[in-house]
């Protein structure tokens, strides 16, 4: 990583406040909110990430709800692809499709949009954080399912001790702030 690079994802890393015990008790949670505000760094953050994939080929972003959506749509705009969201379950108005998959606490489903992803188009994902990486993977699936190409993933923050990149060993995971 360059000099300039690793100055900027520092500078990110300042902004992003931790919350104790939210959303429970016992949680650290990492609040990218100061880092959204602020022009400089909001514009470095999306800079450093299409920097990434810039070179290569995207046709679509997809954003995960609800924070994914954040970042996705400007990702997509420098890109010069185009924005797909996916959904919590009952969210999308057109056919669908959908994904059940295991929570710490239950289950949950997200859903695409049947025809948002050709066969063939080449997709990077795009959520605000890489905890555990099951609605990660559980997107994966969706995205492949329509016959897309994963070419990577993106996160703005990546909690490492939880080890949610070793369920990505096969696709390029790009985080730009790591604990």
């Amino acid at each position: 990583m360059c000099a300039d690079r690793a100055a900027g994802v520092a500078q990110l890393k300042e902004l992003i406040r931790d919350v104790p015990d939210f959303p429970k008790k016992g949680i650290l949670f990492k609040d990218i909110t100061p880092l959204l505000k602020d022009p400089q760094a909001l514009r470095m953050a999306t800079d450093l990430l299409a920097d990434v994939f810039r070179d290569k080929k995207i046709d679509q972003v997809v954003g995960i709800e609800s924070r994914g959506f954040i970042l996705s749509p400007i990702l997509a705009y420098q890109l010069g692809v185009g924005f797909v969201p996916v959904r919590k379950k009952g969210k999308l108005p057109a056919r669908t499709e959908s994904v059940t998959y295991d929570l710490e606490y239950g289950q949950d489903t997200l859903e695409i949009h049947q025809d948002a992803i050709e066969k063939g188009m080449r997709v990077v994902i795009v959520d605000d954080l890489l905890a555990t990486g099951g609605t990660a993977e559980a997107v994966v699936q969706l995205v492949e399912r329509l016959g897309g190409r994963v070419v990577g993933l993106a996160f703005l923050v990546e909690l490492a001790f939880l080890n949610g990149r070793e369920r990505f060993k096969k696709y390029d995971v790009h985080s730009l702030v790591t604990y």
